[in-house]
């Protein structure tokens, strides 16, 4: 049985990748470029960005720094104003906290992370949050869920990250630590063939760290 789990957050417990793929293509539009979304999966699956697309496409650092810092504002405001639920998490974690400890571990900035979880009631049942400042090296390194375990004080065996991209599976598997990818329309087309466990929703956890 597992006793502690170590949840990705976006796209897992909030539904914010599409609104941060929808920022970055915005932020690229404003300086004449055309995201390209299946190039955007892909490379997001590699830890990759939107700016190598604009580097490729000869956009100086100088813009590119300032169009992140735009980026970031878009994302911000969708955070603020679009429906970004995910239904039943709550009464899930609700229910997954009788049989363990829970944290998240995410590569979202701590500013994006605070601002989504004013007024939202997942943190409540989580020890602790990991944010990219939290590390040096983001997803798909290990050090992020490496960090999670060292947090809890427990063993890779008797834990269970929660992801929904390779990225994220990807950091779990060069942890040494089992991950039950939950379906996200977002990331469908990523490799998933490492994942211990596929499920469809949060709800079929429970099962797993019952058997």
């Amino acid at each position: 049985m597992k006793k502690y789990m170590l949840f990705d957050h976006d796209g897992v417990l909030v539904d914010t990748e599409f609104w941060y793929y929808k920022a970055g293509e915005r932020a690229l539009a404003d300086i004449g470029l055309t995201l390209d979304k299946d190039q955007y999966l892909r490379e997001m699956s590699q830890g990759l960005g939107i700016w190598a697309q604009a580097r490729a496409a000869g956009i100086d650092e100088q813009t590119i720094i300032r169009q992140r810092q735009v980026r970031d504002d878009y994302y911000q405001e969708y955070l603020r104003t679009e429906a970004i639920e995910i239904e039943g998490v709550v009464e899930v974690l609700a229910e997954l906290s009788k049989y363990v400890r829970m944290a998240i571990v995410t590569t979202a900035k701590r500013a994006d992370f605070e601002l989504i979880h004013e007024k939202r009631q997942i943190k409540q049942f989580m020890d602790f949050v990991v944010v990219r400042e939290d590390c040096q090296l983001a997803k798909p390194h290990p050090e992020p869920y490496l960090t999670g375990v060292k947090r809890f004080g427990a063993t890779k065996e008797e834990t269970l990250v929660v992801e929904d991209s390779s990225r994220g599976l990807n950091s779990a598997v060069a942890a040494g630590i089992d991950c039950a990818v939950v379906y996200n329309d977002f990331t469908k087309s990523h490799d998933f063939a490492q994942a211990t466990y596929r499920i469809e929703t949060l709800a079929e956890l429970k099962g797993i760290i019952l058997m």
